[in-house]
Order: C-alpha cells, then sequence, then structure tokens
C-alpha cells in the first residue's frame, strides 16, 4: 500500500467503469475527472507546465478581471498568455458588469485562443467581493443571471463553466440561485468550494452540502475543498455522488498530486511520494520555469513561496527553508539546496499540511454599499 494518511488507510482505488469523464462539450471529456483550480498568485504558465508533467486532468489558468482585458493592462495579459505547449486553454475570469465579463470572454476566444473559460462566484477576498465580483456576485441573483448570459455570448461556443461557494455566511446560503443560474444561463457544469466567504480557508470542509448540491442541479457539479491526497477525490465522489473534484491547496508544493489521482482513478496503487532529490527536481525545473516566464529578479522572488511549499515536513531542510525566503537568483538556489539530502523519504505528516491560505474566518464579507438592499443596483 502507498504512503497514506490514517483517514485514507481503506480506502481502495476505483474499480472498472465506477467513475466516468467529466463532460465539457460533446466532443470534449475531461479524463480523470480533475480540474486544478485556478489561483492568483499560483497557477501561472509556469506552474501549469509543471502540473501537466504530473498527469492528465484540467488545468485552469489564474484568475483575471474582466475589465483589465477589455482595457488591455499590459500585467492582466501577460497573466493571460498560454503556453506554447498548452494544448488545452482554460481560464478564469471575474467581475460584475455583465458587458465586460462579455466584452472579456469574447477577447479570450478570439485573441488568446482560450478553450474553456470560467466564471469565479467563489473568491472571498476583500478586492474582489467589495466591487461586486467573486462570493459577492451570487448574493445578486439577477445580476448573476446577467454576467453567467453575458459570459457565455461572448465566448461564443467555447465552453463556460462557473465556481462558487456554499454562500456568504451561514444565514445567506447562496448556492441554490447559484445553481439554477449557472444550468439556466448555459454554463456546462458548477464548481463548489464547500466552505462559506465567511469561513474563508478555516475548519473543515462541509462535503455534506456537495451531496445537496449534486441532488439540485441538473448539470454536472465538482467538489472542492479539502482533497490533500489522491483517495481524498474518491472519497468526495463516492459520499457525494459529485461529477469531478477541483484541487486547490492540496497541490500547493505537490504537483505529483496529479499523478496520483490519475492512478487512482485508473484503478491503480499510487506511488510513495517522491523522496527529497526528486522534490528538488521539480523545484529546480518550477525556478527555470519561471525565470523564463518572469525573468530572474521576479521569477525568484515568486519562487520563495514555493522553496517553503515544496520542502515543507523535511524537518531536516528547516534551515535551508528558511534560506529560501531571501533567495534571488538560480545560483543562490542550487546552492542552498545542493545542501539537503536527497535520499530522505517524503513525511507521512506532510501529506495533509497547508501550504497556504491558512488563518482564520473573516468576521464579514465585504461588499458594495448597498449590495445586498431589495433595490441595490
Amino acid at each position: 500500500m502507498s504512503l497514506r494518511s490514517e483517514l485514507n488507510a481503506d480506502v481502495p482505488v476505483a474499480a472498472a467503469g465506477e467513475f466516468q469523464p467529466l463532460p465539457l462539450t460533446e466532443s470534449i471529456s475531461i479524463w480523470p475527472p480533475v480540474v486544478l483550480a485556478p489561483m492568483a498568485g499560483v497557477t501561472n504558465p509556469p506552474y501549469r507546465a509543471i502540473c501537466r508533467e504530473q498527469g492528465a486532468g484540467l488545468y485552469v489558468a489564474e484568475m483575471l478581471h474582466a475589465r483589465g482585458l477589455t482595457e488591455r493592462h499590459a500585467k492582466t495579459l501577460r497573466l493571460a498568455s498560454f503556453g506554447a505547449d498548452e494544448e488545452f486553454r482554460s481560464v478564469q475570469i471575474f467581475g460584475a458588469e455583465p458587458a465586460a465579463m462579455e466584452s472579456a470572454a469574447r477577447f479570450l476566444v478570439e485573441e488568446m485562443g482560450a478553450h474553456h473559460i470560467d466564471i469565479n462566484m467563489g473568491c472571498p477576498v476583500r478586492k474582489v467581493t467589495s466591487k461586486g465580483g467573486g462570493s459577492a456576485l451570487p448574493a445578486r441573483p439577477d445580476l448573476m443571471r446577467q454576467v453567467i448570459a453575458s459570459t457565455v455570448r461572448g465566448a461564443g461556443a467555447v465552453p463556460v463553466t462557473v465556481k462558487t461557494r456554499l454562500g456568504l455566511d451561514e444565514d445567506r446560503l447562496t448556492w441554490r440561485d447559484a445553481v439554477s443560474a449557472a444550468a439556466d444561463e448555459g454554463a456546462r457544469w458548477i464548481g463548489v468550494h464547500a466552505r462559506t466567504a465567511v469561513q474563508l480557508y478555516s475548519g473543515q470542509a462541509r462535503w455534506e452540502f456537495l451531496a445537496q448540491i449534486k441532488e439540485a442541479s441538473s448539470i454536472p457539479v465538482l467538489g472542492n475543498g479539502d482533497i490533500w491526497e489522491s483517495f481524498d477525490a474518491l472519497r468526495m465522489m463516492r459520499q457525494t455522488g459529485v461529477d469531478g473534484v477541483i484541487i486547490g491547496r492540496g497541490c500547493l508544493g505537490k504537483p505529483w498530486l496529479f499523478k496520483e489521482l490519475a492512478d487512482v482513478f485508473d484503478g491503480r496503487e499510487p506511488a510513495d511520494p517522491p523522496k527529497l532529490g526528486e522534490v528538488l527536481t521539480v523545484l529546480r525545473e518550477h525556478a527555470r520555469l519561471l525565470v523564463d516566464f518572469f525573468g530572474e529578479t521576479k521569477g525568484m522572488l515568486e519562487m520563495r513561496k514555493w522553496g517553503a511549499w515544496y520542502t515543507k515536513g523535511f524537518a531536516a531542510a528547516a534551515a535551508v527553508r528558511n534560506a529560501l525566503q531571501s533567495v534571488e537568483t538560480l545560483a543562490d538556489l542550487e546552492g542552498l539546496v545542493s545542501q539537503l539530502d536527497p535520499s530522505l523519504p517524503f513525511p507521512a505528516r506532510a501529506l495533509r499540511v497547508a501550504r497556504a491560505k491558512r488563518g482564520g474566518s473573516q468576521d464579514k464579507v465585504s461588499l458594495p454599499p448597498g449590495w445586498l438592499e431589495p433595490k441595490a443596483g
């Protein structure tokens, strides 16, 4: 048996025919039914390339502001770029202006060659929700419908999907409105992070809601939240009936999770996670890709967080992990990681440790003035 936590000790790999490919269009389906969550500052072209090397699935570019695309902001356009080897181009956008969302979708399809567009209706952070985007949008059902319909119209024949949360908080669960709007306005599937926006990433994801959402939805449902090991994905799908899974924090510093997911969905016992030497090989390749994309100065600034994430849990790497927070060049990086023992096995305690977005909940979701008033907007 491969290395796994006690929680997943008795979970079997998938049986033949137990799960189905995830339909995106009449001619395109995703197997295994696994999607890399779009994450700001994370799922840029370098990391998508690293993840694609590990396994199959769908890899979504980081969230982009619709207005930034329509106004052709240089930084937004840079992040909207795709690698030359990305045969299938998937990207997520957000915004609360239907016209801007339609224009952004059209631009991504016609100018950037996008093959799939996802609408973010789940981001809980202030700078997004305070403008009406992310998890704020489902609290305005009529506007949400307009946004989805406009994006679908702008995308033309390219499929549009939706990602959301359970709601703003316990008193404002918005998932029913989101499911209805997604299905009615032409979205191909809906992904749901099983937490409210107030919860941020605290506590445990509430998978029990996913079963309710699946039962209520006429389109496929993807579950998101607390998938740290490949066997978590199988447990989620078996317990809730969702059609696929979205992988977020669980793959940070662990891109081989996608190889493990491909194995378990194809009925194979996955290999143990890589030893430290193999982890460092991935780290070096990631650093090179970041430098190629951003340049050495920016690329190594980005690499600082990744150095901590890749070496997380290796107790013997603590001193080097701290030093990686000030790395400035590829030579600096090589000098530090060359000090580590490549034979160290992957620590079991690192299987389920959060590598980013930790911390508590928020008291309330920041919303535009009057956002929840009946006659707002």
